[in-house]
């Protein structure tokens, strides 16, 4: 795969894939830019089309083409390997060797949901009762329906089947793609077809809304070498753009949610397909904003999946809000119908989500009672636990203790009991912690210390760093050097190096202390494990003090 990776490299710049996403301007010899993230308050986006890397001093991320599509696009390795293989007119096949198979079935399965989303297209175009359900029972236009390339199922068992068998398909082939049930005949029958389209802008798979009456009322294509519904994000390649011109996501719960949203011109909707939302699913998309908005339903389940929605974010450092105001409508799509300038409203006016929750927990309990009381205080200490911001979860501490009528510290005293319960009842379920991942502020020490090491000539301080073999990290520390000390003097750099590594050395330090707490949890407090752990940590904030 190295050989594929470097003949893509040489048919694309940096500066023309880089260029698709940010406008870059000539800075000497490199070229400067708008971080794509929108963190910066000024240009500090640098790619250097002679080294072929780049490097985002705002958002602290750098390397490659092949890292800033995995970055700016929120997809994995292969995925970024396939779009600029697109780009670049590479084969990967002749590049797989032992996994030529796998290839060539994916290939064949992109092919066959390609002719067959067409196929779909023309079936619908072809319908007269199809098109009154979905243009004027659905109510979208035929921008739209081009847009999802919407399309329609005929109610013949083999009617794909047959057209795809004479283009040269096997059966096999068909069913590695989801195209065909157990019995081996269409898979889909008489039910609108919405494709599945990935963010490298091939059909994947489809999901399906039966016409009239029948279950399942959406049929969605089973786990294939394509689909994943677990990574998958539906609306995403429609969304990408608006998501980030406007900075901000709105998850919906259905896929037609997403198709009203988008001709109602809120066009950052997306929506997980067939499943729950995935920590995957959140982590896809904070790599476009930091900005997600939820969309979910009012009920139980909407309740719910907000509830674990919070808990995945707090883990992951993300923040989230709510949109709840629907007029009385269902759900988006319901409101999109009714007007689609109350959705529009309703999106720029999101609550935080733990607003939004502890609300739905006050009207679910009787405050007046003293059983209520407990109760929503049981719920809310355990929502506030997943926020790790320690001011922001004293701020949520107040407004409940007030909503309570009792004062903060008989609540926090409330949470420690509950928190250690939960510790002493799960402990022996608990592994062994994993060692935690470099804060961004190490990252950043450790960038300029190496800068300074590798081309600032500094030899007087000691940096506890190893120089790295990777050409496309050596060239992203040269960008680094040249952009932040490129005229500094070397007594200049010796003394800044100086600074940094007392600073990178108290971070270290801190980092070892939380891992070190966080072991703590697993550990029996009569144990010698336990003591020494403590006194490691005792030692460490000593020589932080």
């Amino acid at each position: 795969m190295q050989d594929a990776k470097e003949e893509i490299k040489s048919r694309l710049s940096v500066e023309d894939v880089v260029g698709q996403y940010v406008e870059l301007k000539r800075a000497g010899r490199n070229l400067k830019g708008r971080s794509p993230w929108g963190v910066d308050k000024t240009p500090s986006f640098m790619v250097s089309p002679e080294k072929g890397i780049w490097h985002d001093f705002s958002a602290n991320k750098g390397g490659d083409i092949f890292t800033f599509i995995m970055e700016v696009e929120g997809v994995g390795f292969r995925e970024a390997l396939e779009k600029l293989a697109g780009q670049a007119g590479v084969d990967l096949s002749k590049y797989h060797g032992g996994d030529s198979q796998v290839s060539r079935k994916k290939s064949r399965a992109r092919e066959a949901l390609a002719l067959a989303t067409k196929y779909y297209q023309a079936c619908l175009m072809r319908s007269k009762n199809v098109c009154e359900y979905v243009f004027y029972k659905r109510n979208l236009n035929r921008k739209t329906v081009e847009e999802f390339k919407i399309g329609y199922s005929p109610a013949s068992g083999k009617a794909l089947t047959e057209v795809l068998k004479k283009r040269g398909f096997t059966e096999g082939e068909l069913d590695a793609a989801g195209l065909l049930n157990r019995f081996k005949s269409d898979l889909f029958r008489d039910r609108m077809m919405v494709p599945f389209i990935d963010t490298t802008s091939n059909v994947i798979g489809f999901t399906a809304r039966i016409l009239g009456k029948g279950e399942p009322k959406y049929l969605n294509t089973p786990e294939t070498l394509l689909f994943n519904k677990s990574r998958f994000i539906f609306g995403l390649h429609q969304s990408k753009e608006a998501i980030r011109h406007s900075g901000f996501v709105v998850i919906v719960e259905g896929n037609m949610d997403v198709i009203s949203s988008h001709q109602a011109g809120v066009k950052e909707a997306v929506a997980t397909s067939g499943t729950a939302m995935t920590e995957q699913h959140l982590k896809s998309l904070s790599n476009l904003t930091s900005d997600i908005r939820l969309a979910y339903d009012g009920d139980e389940a909407g309740i719910k999946a907000t509830e674990r929605a919070i808990m995945m974010a707090g883990d992951l450092g993300i923040d989230l809000t709510v949109i709840s105001d629907y007029h009385g409508a269902k759900d988006p799509d319901e409101l999109i119908q009714k007007d689609p300038k109350l959705w529009q409203t309703a999106v720029s006016k999101s609550v935080p989500a733990v607003d939004w929750l502890l609300k739905k927990y006050e009207e679910k309990v009787d405050l007046d009672s003293a059983p209520g009381k407990r109760k929503y205080s049981d719920i809310a200490l355990k929502l506030l636990s997943y926020i790790k911001d320690e001011v922001e979860r004293a701020s949520y501490e107040e407004k409940v203790a007030k909503k309570l009528d009792v004062d903060v510290k008989t609540l926090r005293e409330k949470g420690d009991r509950l928190n250690k319960k939960l510790e002493q009842s799960s402990k022996k379920y608990l592994k062994k912690p994993k060692t935690s991942a470099k804060s961004e502020t190490i990252k950043k020490l450790e960038n300029s210390l190496l800068a300074l090491k590798i081309f600032g000539g500094v030899t007087k301080v000691q940096i506890p760093l190893e120089v790295p073999e990777d050409e496309t990290r050596l060239s992203e520390l040269e960008l680094i050097f040249n952009s932040e000390h490129q005229n500094h003097k070397l007594s200049d750099l010796e003394r800044e190096a100086k600074d940094l590594v007392l600073r990178y050395d108290s971070e270290i330090k801190k980092q070892k202390i939380k891992e070190l707490s966080e072991k703590l949890i697993n550990l029996d407090e009569n144990s010698e494990e336990y003591s020494q752990t403590i006194k490691e940590i005792r030692d460490l904030q000593k020589l932080s003090s």
